[in-house]
């Protein structure tokens, strides 16, 4: 193997024209190869510290101190090394950040370097991204797993955070779990995410669209949202609860004010039991498979409530909740708290840890999800990622905007050129 002769970065824009990082690495025998990290809106308070410049210029959210720190500081200390010891790289780059939270360097600096590694030691294998990832994790954990192509969550309205609407619940998604393959599941996407557009016209609302590609109108509830999306998917010539079902992303912590839950859409405060009951509600009304971060990432009591209410009926995903972060997660399986995690190795670092955390979720019969973030870039890395690791389940938006299509496409290719990876059953 050829060792690594430069490492570069230089800031670049997300998609929501806010500077981020994008790396490249190149190897003594010429080969190179970069990659670019993506930047959340609604993040957990553990999460790992995302490097900003906080100065004058893009009112503060510029990155060209982490730039300079891998540059400068991160660069020398892997020049030479093999790309494909990724373990062992990723463990010098957060060993001489020094902090818990990756603040010395920036968690968005470390993981521009960890994901350009990847990037590049696949490219010189001359194997895909997702054959690297999977062996990576055998490497690193011991464990195979079958690499599969992973049913989607398309957000395909938006509220919260992502959105400058009424709606208090942040995503409002649908699961083609119907479908035969990734084909078929792109087209009910597609077919679904244009009737709704058409509902949301013959209803008067507005059809723009949020961060993630879903529409964002104003609605007289949460409820209406739900209700919309059962219209389109009927309008598709779908059945709800059998070819298609709903995911939810609460973002509770988002509109709960350390007491109660404020939903102002719908002008109500909630106990964390009240909350509960609210969306016990829904799961009973309308086929809602999975709800993410249903409840405040420190409502710990309420967490466990929910999980002996409606665990076995519902994936609870744990996303502000563990921020995929291994010792958290293994900490909320010994409070019986959540089922399931969203995986977004930006609130970690490395890909060295996202492994790892994964590999913590499937030893205790964890489901795991892998997640853009609200601000995305053309780079696919989540999309082999979730197939390398036979993960099962991808969220990475509406089938709508380039930086969520992106993914999708790339998915549609692993498809068509590898016969052998299925849709994860």
């Amino acid at each position: 193997m050829s060792g690594i002769s430069k490492v570069d970065a230089i800031q670049v824009f997300d998609s929501r024209g806010i500077p981020t990082i994008s790396c490249k690495i190149t190897l003594d025998c010429g080969v190179s190869a970069s990659a670019m990290v993506p930047s959340g809106a609604s993040t957990g308070s553990k999460e790992a510290l995302e490097l900003r410049d906080n100065d004058i210029n893009y009112h503060g959210k510029g990155v060209l101190t982490a730039v300079s720190n891998i540059n400068e500081k991160l660069a020398p200390l892997i020049i030479g090394i093999d790309p494909s010891n990724q373990a062992e790289i990723d463990k010098m780059l957060i060993g001489f950040d020094g902090t818990e939270d990756k603040s010395t360097m920036g968690a968005n600096a470390i993981l521009a370097i960890s994901l350009a590694v990847a990037h590049v030691a696949a490219k010189e294998k001359n194997i895909p991204l997702y054959e690297y990832f999977s062996n990576l994790y055998k490497e690193i954990t011991g464990d195979y797993l079958k690499p599969s192509i992973p049913m989607p969550m398309f957000n395909i309205l938006n509220g919260g955070e992502h959105a400058d609407n009424n709606i208090d619940i942040q995503e409002f998604m649908i699961i083609p779990s119907g479908a035969k393959d990734f084909s078929e599941i792109m087209r009910w996407s597609s077919e679904i995410y244009h009737h709704l557009k058409n509902i949301l016209l013959s209803k008067q609302y507005l059809t723009a669209v949020g961060d993630e590609g879903g529409f964002a109108p104003s609605l007289k509830s949460n409820e209406e949202a739900i209700k919309l999306i059962i219209e389109s998917i009927e309008a598709s010539n779908l059945k709800p609860g059998k070819d298609v079902h709903i995911a939810l992303d609460c973002a509770a912590s988002e509109f709960f004010d350390g007491e109660k839950y404020i939903l102002k859409s719908e002008n109500i405060k909630l106990t964390s039991a009240e909350f509960i009951s609210y969306l016990k509600n829904l799961v009973g009304k309308y086929p809602i498979i999975s709800i993410e971060d249903a409840l405040d990432e420190d409502d710990l009591e309420g967490w466990k409530l929910i999980t002996k209410e409606l665990g076995n009926d519902c994936q609870l995903v744990g996303d502000d909740l563990f921020v995929t972060n291994e010792k958290i997660l293994s900490n909320g399986v010994k409070q019986h708290i959540a089922n399931s995690i969203l995986i977004k190795f930006n609130q970690v670092g490395s890909i060295t840890e996202t492994i790892k955390t994964i590999h913590c979720a499937n030893k205790n019969k964890f489901k795991s999800i892998i997640s853009h973030r609200s601000g995305e870039t053309e780079d696919t890395t989540i999309a082999d990622l979730a197939v390398g690791l036979g993960v099962g389940q991808i969220k990475t938006g509406a089938p709508c905007r380039s930086d969520r299509i992106a993914k999708y496409n790339r998915l549609l290719w692993i498809e068509h050129e590898s016969t052998d990876i299925l849709l994860n059953e």
